[in-house]
């Protein structure tokens, strides 16, 4: 007895160790995994005047993730000059903006995250000892003036061309007794009384004790863009996203930011594994498969893709909730939903075409020929489908719609399903985009419709409800690459993105 009950009993052991297994495996989530066994450090290149914020994020992400994260600070400019010369960087976080323009012009960043803005301010010691009252006042009186070096620093740079636009720059230089290489370096030059006064951030007064400001016309729009850029030689893009994403979530980094005085901007909300939800209509699928995929396996998210013709899809958002970006077929579907989505890039365009079988049997050239007796056509759905849509007019346009309604056998909701009847031998011609015929021109012929309104532009635009606005404009930079272009080439599109779309 006592041995069939510790055979029972062992037995009951090994059930509950394999169903904890399974639930391991269940739980088990491969791209966090990769991510963190793949990272144990990341350096990063900080700008010395962004450092209580920076450090206090960068201390809270190691213990949450326990990932080392080495700061490196210096001058803006010293740090891009690092840049060049070394691959050790995984993120780069300057204090201007113009270090990521030449950054991105000299091809060393990838991803641009903005954290926030701060302002250039003149500065004294608390208490004013010397009753500085404007710039002007210190080239009167000759007083000592501390300046971060220009070719080392963002607020160096930024203070010399804008009192350089005023005229102040030249009269102030031989006041300027000492460069530094950091807005810190300026700053404790100023609480010791070794020099009068001195040009550092606005959110440099607020963290360092025993300084005060002295409002300046000059400097007063003035300000500058701080962000957290990925840097292209990183051995671990993935890695470094995800700390850059840290940075830029509204309820994590940012809220240092906001405690150290910047102005911040409105960051995404953080999400270890972020869950994004696009509708995009079917006929794009061929041509951006392969890029989300791509997006997917670098940023470290997991896109949920809805295909459907664009009418069913507007039909969904109107009764239910937005994604958190919509890739349309054709502007005038984007166009019934408008109110959910900011402003709307077009990134193709596709063309309405006669699809026949090989060696066109049937002798169809132009619309027309559709009408002849027998034939069997399909066509897009109106009501479901920006192709449909599309159809109507181009027919309404030609003259032809009613003859060519005569024979129509289908309405279809997608591009796609009339493809497939045509390759079963249901239909004899559809009309269809070019681009769903791509994938079958062994077995159909596309005769393009020589009229003007039969083409349809795609736009991308993302919601203005998401918590992922970011994200999901960085989607579209990764649907603006030349790697993406080819593939919208290669399925029939025609490339309509202009240059300027694609700015980070």
């Amino acid at each position: 007895m006592s041995s069939r009950l510790s055979s029972a009993w062992l037995v009951f052991l090994a059930s509950g160790g394999v169903l904890a297994g399974l639930i391991a495996m269940l739980a088990f989530d491969p791209a966090r995994w990769s991510r963190r066994a793949s990272a144990t450090s990341l350096v990063v290149y900080c700008a010395a005047g962004l450092k209580p914020a920076v450090e206090a994020v960068a201390r809270e992400y190691e213990e949450t993730y326990g990932i080392e994260v080495q700061l490196q600070y210096g001058g803006s400019n010293t740090l891009l000059a690092s840049l060049q010369v070394s691959d050790r960087a995984d993120l780069f976080i300057p204090a201007e903006e113009d270090y990521i323009v030449t950054a991105q012009n000299k091809g060393l960043i990838d991803e641009v995250m903005p954290l926030a803005r701060m302002k250039p301010v003149l500065a004294v010691k608390k208490g004013n000892p010397e009753g500085v009252r404007s710039i002007d006042d210190i080239i009167g009186r000759k007083l000592r003036v501390a300046q971060a070096n220009p070719e080392a620093a963002a607020v160096g740079r930024l203070v010399a061309e804008v009192l350089t636009r005023s005229g102040q720059w030249k009269p102030l230089s031989p006041c300027v007794v000492v460069t530094k290489p950091t807005v810190t370096d300026v700053a404790g030059d100023i609480v010791v009384g070794s020099v009068d006064a001195g040009f550092v951030w606005d959110v440099t007064v607020k963290q360092i004790p025993g300084l005060e400001v002295i409002p300046e016309p000059a400097l007063a729009k003035a300000s500058a863009l701080v962000s957290a850029c990925v840097v292209r030689s990183s051995k671990q893009p993935t890695a470094a996203l995800h700390f850059a994403r840290y940075l830029a979530a509204r309820d994590k980094g940012l809220k240092a930011f906001a405690d150290n005085g910047f102005t911040v901007l409105d960051g995404d909300r953080w999400a270890e594994t972020p869950q994004l939800r696009l509708l995009a209509g079917a006929m794009l699928r061929p041509a951006i498969e392969q890029t989300l995929a791509e997006f997917q396996q670098r940023e470290g998210v997991e896109i949920s893709t809805k295909y459907d013709g664009c009418g069913s899809l507007v039909a969904q958002m109107k009764i239910g909730t937005a994604p958190d970006a919509f890739f349309a077929c054709d502007k005038e579907f984007m166009g019934m939903v408008s109110p959910l989505f900011g402003t709307p890039s077009v990134v193709s365009s596709n063309q309405l075409v006669l699809l026949v079988h090989k060696g066109n049997p049937h002798q169809i050239r132009r619309l027309r020929d559709l009408g002849k007796p027998g034939l069997r056509v399909g066509i897009g759905h109106e009501k479901q489908c920006a192709m449909g849509a599309l159809t109507q007019v181009t027919l309404r346009e030609d003259g032809t719609r009613d003859l060519v309604m005569k024979n129509v056998a289908v309405q279809s909701p997608t591009g796609d399903m009339l493809v497939n009847q045509m390759l079963t031998g249901s239909l004899d011609a559809c009309v269809a985009y070019i681009s769903n015929a791509a994938g079958n021109k062994d077995r159909l012929e596309a005769i393009p419709i020589a009229i003007p309104c039969a083409f349809a532009d795609q736009p991308y635009a993302v919601g203005k409800d998401s918590d992922n606005k970011h994200l999901m404009n960085r989607l579209l930079l990764a649907l603006l690459a030349a790697e993406s272009r080819e593939r919208f080439t290669q399925f029939g599109f025609t490339w309509k993105a202009t240059p300027g779309s694609r700015k980070r």
